[in-house]
Parts: structure tokens; C-alpha cells; sequence
């Protein structure tokens, strides 16, 4: 390579323009904005997005407060209410997903709506930032996902705080040199460890790792250097986390054992990875949702109901039967369980559905069902793309196979599925609608931070810019 990996992101991201994003690359940003706003809302009435408020007000007692929390409207430094807003999301349940195990939104959105916030960026400049961040993190992340996993690391704020870093540095403005720098520092600054979850723990993930990033961001405004082969150099990111600078997997999803480390550039701005973005729409494990579509439609299409089903069976890609990774299976994630796919098939075939909103109480039919569901892992089957089949006790049998993309979707559709957490936002539903609205008019509003006050108990201002 003629110029280092993060200079070359790092270019393409500062000179990356509203009028270089593709329609439907506009229209993810509105969706899994409007997905973490709604999160968001739920979040906020949790133990966890309470304790996460009051763990900030605490620390920046007598501090500037330059944005605003999500819900609640107090006022912190960024990092302060970026950490809040995204503990806010993660409580919530309701997050976007990418290759299962890294949650974009969670550190994208929170940088980008405080900085936004703080400067005064148009909804245009808003996207522009989500859009880099998002294709930045998830370039970094992809092939190399399983493998970080597998040396204890936590995929989703390791890879994340390069993604807020990105979305941060193009909303205030940085040169290429400075994003460089601030990609640079993430790696100084990148953590996420699997063993205190794994041990009945509580990790700091995607709140530590946007603080982090925006940390990261400010040395790089101020002129510290990060050095130039910080991704790939041979002590750099990629030999740190996943073991080795190239290339060569541990595991991987599609069961390759290698990639190149040029692909994470090729093709930038062309082949936008972003859209492959999905929403986690249900508060489960991402490798459960695809689960519930197939089970539904199958039995939607064939008529079948749960009296008459003798079993089911389900080929997975083997990768979603290990979680968090097979280095470090968790031990409440094997087996039958309610937290299983088992569960989920079985609630497809019952109700033909998953409400967004659940009462946390576990149908009898479906806890019967799911102790006859079969999962059979397979290294060929593509990730969230199981294929079903219902065997029924008069001998008869049905099949679908997932596509992979039954939770990827338009903002259309993302607005008509989010509206079914009205009942459990803590804003009227009317001011929902508003705020549903303004996300899908994003690249009309003169202040893209009208979407966070849109999110407030108690509204500050009278109007709106859009």
C-alpha cells in the first residue's frame, strides 16, 4: 500500500461529501437514527439508563454542559452525555447489527448527535458523518470479527470507537491529517473484554468506547501524532486484537481462514459495507431475530399451526450456536433456553411474530415447542440465514431458507415497525410521530439536533427548524 490504512480511510472520510452518498445510503442513516432514538426512549426508563445518568452528573459535577441527554435533557460535556445517550441505547434493546456481533449505532449515534449538537450541523452534515463512521467501523470490523472475539476481546466497542471517532472528526471539521491522527489514537485508546460478562459481570462496552473516541478525536485536534501504520503496522491494531498483521483468521463466518488487509479499502465510496446494516428490532440476540421471521412465514404460507407440529429443525451458521465466540462459549447461552434460538423458532411458530414490546412472560405452548427444536450447525450456512423446516405429526413436512437480509430494510419500513414501542415511550405518541418524522426529513433540517429534543419529557423551544 502507498499511504497506511488509516490514512487511507481517513482521506476518503474528510473528503467525503452529502452529494457522494447514494439514496439508499442517505436512507439507512434516517433508519438507524430513528432505531437508536427509539432505543433510546426505552433505554431511559431502565435501572441501567438511570445509573448511567447519575453516574455522569456525579462525575461532572460543576462541568460545562455543551449536549444534552437523550429523554431526560440534562445537560453534559459531550463525552459525558455521548457515554449517557449510549448506555440510553443499549438499554433499550432496540439496536441496529452488523455481522451479529458489533452494534454500530450505540457509539456511531451518540458522537454523532453530541457533536452535531455542539457545533450546529445541518441534518446533511449529520448523515455525511454517520454515513463515514459507519462504513469505517464496519470495514475495519469485518472479516475480523469472530477473531477478535476469540482472544477475549468484545467486538462491538473495540471496532465501535473508530466509527463515533470518524463521525466525530467530520462533523467539526477535521483535515485528513486529523483524522488520521484521531483513527491513530483509537487504537491507543480501544478496549472491550468478554470474561466479566461471562462471569455473572456487567461490561462497560460502546459508552466507554465513545468517550474514548471523542477523547481520541481532541488530541488529534490539537496536534498529537499517532504514528502511521497504527492498523497494520507488525505491533499495530490488527496484530494486537486478532493475533497476527496478516490476515489470517482464527474463525470467521463464512469459514475462510485469511483475508487481505487492502480489502478493508477497496472500493470505497462504491461498494458501501453500511448497507449491511440490519435492525435488531427485537430485544434478543441478533442471531435469534431471523429465527422468528422464517418460522413465521413458513407457517403464515403453509397455514400451519402449532398443535400440529411434531418438531422443527434448524440449519445455522455454526457461529451463532457459540456465542460470544468457541474460544469462550457463554455458559447461559447453550442449550434450551428462553435466551435460545430454540425459544424463538418455537414463538415463530406459535404466534407468527415477536412483539417489540414483550411482557417477559414466557407462553406455555412456546416453552413446550421450543424443548422439539433442533439446531444443526453448519459452516456453509450464511450468517442470519437459517433454513427451517416444520415437521408435522401427520408426516408432512415444510422448508424456508432465509436470505440473510429479512432485517434489512428502508426507513418506510423501520418507521411503520418502531411504532409498535409507542405504548412504552415515555413521550406522547404524537411527539413519536413528530420525532419519526424529523428523522426521515433529516436531510431537510437546518439543525440536526432537532431530533434530540424531540426525544425530551419536558421540550425546550417552542419550534423546530425543519
Amino acid at each position: 500500500m502507498s499511504e497506511s490504512l488509516s490514512r487511507q480511510l481517513a482521506g476518503w472520510a474528510a473528503e467525503l461529501r452529502f452529494t457522494d452518498l447514494p439514496a439508499e445510503v442517505v436512507d439507512r442513516a434516517k433508519g438507524v437514527t430513528l432505531q437508536g432514538l427509539g432505543s433510546a426512549l426505552l433505554g431511559s426508563a431502565t435501572p441501567d439508563g438511570d445509573t448511567a445518568l447519575r453516574l455522569m452528573q456525579a462525575e461532572e459535577a460543576g462541568g460545562a454542559g455543551l449536549a444534552t441527554v437523550l429523554v431526560d435533557g440534562a445537560r453534559l460535556t459531550r463525552g459525558g452525555a455521548a457515554f449517557v445517550n449510549a448506555e440510553l441505547i443499549l438499554a433499550g434493546g432496540k439496536w441496529d447489527t452488523f455481522r451479529m456481533l458489533t452494534h454500530p449505532g450505540s457509539a456511531i449515534l451518540p458522537a454523532a448527535l453530541a457533536l452535531a449538537e455542539s457545533v450546529g450541523a445541518s441534518g446533511r452534515e449529520y448523515l455525511v458523518a454517520v454515513a463515514a463512521g459507519y462504513e469505517i467501523m464496519e470495514r475495519l470490523a469485518a472479516d475480523f470479527i469472530p477473531s477478535v472475539m476469540a482472544r477475549g476481546f468484545h467486538a462491538g466497542p473495540v471496532f465501535g470507537i473508530f466509527g463515533a471517532a470518524v463521525a466525530a472528526s467530520k462533523l467539526i471539521g477535521l483535515s485528513a491529517d486529523q483524522t488520521h491522527g484521531a483513527i491513530a489514537q483509537c487504537v491507543n485508546l480501544a478496549a472491550g473484554n468478554l470474561e466479566g460478562a461471562r462471569s455473572g459481570g456487567r461490561s462497560v462496552r460502546e459508552g466507554a468506547a465513545v468517550r474514548n473516541a471523542l477523547l481520541a478525536v481532541a488530541l488529534a485536534q490539537h496536534g498529537a501524532p499517532g504514528g502511521e501504520t497504527v492498523l497494520e503496522g507488525e505491533a499495530g491494531f490488527y496484530h494486537a486484537y486478532s493475533g497476527n498483521n496478516l490476515g489470517r483468521l482464527t474463525y470467521s463466518f463464512s469459514g475462510a481462514t485469511s483475508t487481505a488487509l487492502e480489502d478493508i479499502v477497496a472500493g470505497l465510496g462504491e461498494r458501501w459495507m453500511f448497507l449491511e446494516t440490519l435492525y435488531r428490532i427485537y430485544s434478543t440476540p441478533g442471531y435469534n431475530i431471523a429465527h422468528v421471521a422464517v418460522t413465521s412465514a413458513l407457517c403464515a404460507e403453509h397455514d400451519i399451526h402449532a398443535a400440529e407440529v411434531d418438531r422443527v429443525e434448524a440449519v445455522v451458521n455454526w457461529l451463532e450456536t457459540q456465542y460470544p465466540s468457541p474460544a469462550f462459549p457463554s455458559p447461559d447461552r447453550t442449550g434450551v433456553s428462553v435466551a435460545s434460538p430454540h425459544y424463538f423458532v418455537a414463538y415463530g411458530v406459535v404466534f407468527r411474530g415477536y412483539p417489540l414490546l414483550h411482557s417477559g412472560e414466557h407462553p406455555p405452548q412456546v416453552l413446550d415447542l421450543m424443548q422439539r427444536v433442533t439446531l444443526i450447525p453448519s459452516h456453509a450456512q450464511p450468517l442470519f440465514a437459517p433454513r427451517v423446516t416444520v415437521y408435522l405429526r401427520d408426516g408432512r413436512s415444510f422448508s424456508r431458507q432465509a436470505g440473510g437480509r429479512e432485517f434489512v430494510w428502508n426507513f418506510a419500513e423501520e418507521a411503520r415497525r418502531i411504532r409498535e414501542i409507542t405504548p412504552g415511550v415515555p413521550i406522547p405518541s404524537s411527539q413519536f410521530e413528530e420525532l419519526i418524522s424529523a428523522c426521515g426529513r433529516l436531510d431537510e433540517l437546518a439543525q440536526a439536533d432537532d431530533v434530540v429534543r424531540l426525544t425530551l419529557r419536558e421540550r425546550r423551544g417552542a419550534s423546530f427548524s425543519g
